[in-house]
């Protein structure tokens, strides 16, 4: 169970790669622009940019897998409702209906357990609900937890309203999947272009050692290539800011 859904700890193994990952990259830039192990240690602190932005990276797509078992949660649920359960004891029964195509360590899982944990504690269903989607900050939870609250408080039809609120969850998915796809060749496109001036570097330095040279070593070319991989890191910025659309 996700205390906040919004922030990612790295394990000590995904810590570790991670930041192998980003020394990496930085290692090439250090590389590529300044040939020596003193540009290599002035860039090493971006390796804390590289940590954040990966865990935005990944907050994005455990959100995203989070929305996708939760669709597949209300599904369950609903089948529940309608063979007759409870509203409380449905969540049980759905337990059993994800166990069949989840992992037993998938988030839904955990959280529909913790749910009903909270339950037999004698909290009410809808503040279980309603922390789920104060925890997670996805929309359609927010949503679904708001309306389960108003129909069980004023006796409405949680089957209807649980399945309405399940096939508007799959247009949704299904629109930001089409989006996604629409989007994913302008992406590849990005990321052609942000590696461009890399490779140019990189075969001029390989195929014409010499023509590079006045570049390195001096303090004019450590002036010329800082002020070139600034601004190629505000570029690499707007190309991944011009491609983020939000889904």
């Amino acid at each position: 169970m996700v205390q906040d859904y919004n922030i990612y700890s790295f394990s000590i193994k995904e810590y570790i790669r991670y930041i192998f990952e980003g020394l990496i990259g930085i290692g090439l830039l250090g590389i590529l622009f300044y040939k020596n192990l003193a540009g290599i240690l002035l860039l090493s602190p971006l390796v804390l940019i590289t940590l954040r932005r990966k865990k935005k990276d990944l907050v994005k797509k455990r959100k995203w897998q989070l929305n996708t078992e939760f669709r597949d949660g209300i599904n369950s649920l609903s089948a529940a409702l309608s063979a007759g359960y409870s509203a409380e004891h449905s969540f049980i029964e759905a337990i059993k209906d994800l166990r069949r195509m989840y992992p037993k360590d998938a988030m839904i899982i955990k959280e529909f357990t913790y749910l009903v944990n909270r339950i037999q504690m004698n909290v009410p269903i809808e503040k279980a609900l309603k922390d789920l989607g104060d925890r997670s900050d996805l929309e359609d939870i927010i949503n679904f937890s708001e309306v389960f609250s108003i129909a069980k408080r004023t006796g409405g039809d949680l089957i209807r309203i649980i399945k309405t609120s399940s096939n508007l969850i799959s247009d949704k998915l299904q629109v930001k999947r089409d989006i996604m796809s629409i989007i994913a060749a302008k992406k590849l496109e990005a990321t052609i272009m942000k590696l461009v001036p890399l490779a140019i570097l990189c075969y001029l330095s390989i195929t014409s050692p010499g023509l590079l040279d006045p570049l390195y070593n001096n303090l004019f070319g450590v002036l010329v290539m800082t002020i070139l991989l600034v601004i190629y890191i505000i570029t690499y910025v707007l190309i991944d800011k011009i491609t983020a659309i939000e889904v």
